[in-house]
């Protein structure tokens, strides 16, 4: 199909598919003649995983082609597909020196021991949590602080389901793509449902104050 087709089948508009060429983004399509290429199914799939880590996900483009990088190049493990996607959705934040760092650090790393996880003690989202941590004691929020297991034992058992999922996928191209996607768009997918169970909890204990 020429690229006119390719932006009706997909519905993305021509000048942004000629941005995503020009950004790396989409690879470019068989050469039929100077002025025209030829592009196929698999352009209208790597489209779609575009527009996901773009629309959805909220990537930079930046970091959606660190992404599709990392998934084109051969002899990448699922695991180290896993970091690179998860370096690509996290915030990078710089380790505090302050006393307020240092006991959300020490609060993480008893985490971590309890529940015998085996994690980069440098990794972004290591960081991510302390300063999490850090930002609730801060405030005054310990009681809500005191649900650090909990959400950790939610998050286990997502993660764990997760895995098991792409784990049981016969191709490893549909491996390492389904890590994307869940990293990627598992994070929209949990605020999502987390904003309408709080809505729901809310509702029954606060019953009285709905109108």
């Amino acid at each position: 199909m020429r690229i006119g087709e390719l932006s009706s089948r997909t519905g993305v508009p021509l000048p942004t598919i000629k941005y995503y060429l020009r950004e790396g983004l989409l690879p470019a399509g068989e050469r039929t003649s100077p002025n025209q290429a030829q592009y196929g199914a698999a352009h209208v799939q790597r489209l779609k995983l575009v527009r996901a880590m773009l629309d959805v996900g909220k990537l930079s483009i930046a970091a959606t082609r660190e992404v599709l990088n990392a998934i084109d190049s051969p002899g990448g493990t699922v695991h180290g597909m896993l970091g690179v996607a998860q370096s690509a959705v996290t915030a990078k934040v710089p380790a505090g020196e302050d006393g307020a760092w240092q006991e959300a650090d020490r609060l993480v790393a008893e985490l971590v021991g309890r529940r015998g996880w085996r994690v980069e003690p440098g990794g972004p989202a290591r960081r991510a949590l302390i300063q999490v941590v850090a930002t609730y004691e801060g405030l005054g929020q310990e009681d809500l602080l005191g649900l650090l297991d909990e959400y950790a034992s939610a998050a286990e058992r997502l993660s764990a389901a997760e895995v098991a999922v792409v784990a049981g996928r016969s191709e490893p191209d549909g491996r390492v793509e389904g890590v994307v996607i869940g990293t990627v768009l598992g994070d929209a997918l949990m605020a999502a449902l987390r904003r309408l169970t709080q809505e729901d909890a809310s509702h029954r204990t606060f019953a009285e104050d709905v109108p």
